[in-house]
């Protein structure tokens, strides 16, 4: 089992963090503990995370030293939990204007870009969680050839629809916004809509399969 510490975040959170590496089981661990925390009368509030979950509580002068103690207690009798999984398959322009830094991953992973491209579309990834933007996937499966670290002067301006690469993590941008990851390609496809219900295209648990398409048809 991973260790785990929990520590106080602000005036009214506390946080359980566990030591990498990240992984679908110990996300799963995460779900599942997550939906145990939901009926907790002093829980107002629970995000999950990557390797983490943070925990909004609703008098935590009287609680947050407990809430450490029964969290980490909690964590450690945690069961797995699989959601409901969606195959979501998302269109993609590689390279080019659409992905400027795709011949720079290529360069830092020793594979030719088109290697690049066949690589990063040949996996069902799996939504660990939303988070940083509205709609934003968090992606576990990135093949260990790709893992790239983020630009070292991110963009003022990333393009709404950008598929990048960031570390060990590919996610798709939502909405336009500065960014440091490496952008690899381009979809039209609208991962949030806040005029619709649900307004996010993704949720944690779906598997996402980038599927590559010619410049124009994207």
């Amino acid at each position: 089992m991973q260790r785990a510490r929990c520590y106080l975040l602000g005036e009214r959170a506390v946080v359980l963090e566990l030591e990498p590496p990240v992984s679908l089981a110990s996300q799963q661990r995460i779900w599942g503990l997550t939906q145990r925390l939901q009926d907790r009368p002093e829980v107002i509030e629970v995000v999950p995370g990557m390797n983490n979950i943070t925990v909004m509580l609703s008098d935590p002068q009287q609680t947050a030293l407990d809430a450490i103690e029964w969290l980490q207690q909690w964590w450690e009798a945690s069961e797995s939990l699989e959601l409901e999984s969606r195959l979501m398959e998302i269109p993609v322009v590689y390279g080019g204007d659409s992905g400027p830094d795709l011949d720079e991953v290529a360069r830092h992973s020793g594979m030719r870009a088109s290697e690049v491209v066949a690589c990063h579309a040949s996996v069902d990834y799996v939504v660990y969680f939303i988070g940083f933007q509205p709609g934003f996937p968090y992606l576990g499966g990135l093949d260990e050839r790709l893992h790239t670290p983020r630009r070292a002067e991110p963009r003022v301006q990333v393009p709404a629809g950008s598929v990048g690469i960031g570390g060990s993590q590919t996610g798709v941008y939502p909405l336009a916004a500065p960014g440091g990851w490496q952008l690899i390609g381009h979809t039209k496809t609208a991962l949030f809509t806040p005029d619709t219900h649900p307004p996010v295209l993704l949720r944690p648990g779906d598997r996402v399969r980038f599927v590559p398409q010619k410049e124009g048809v994207c």
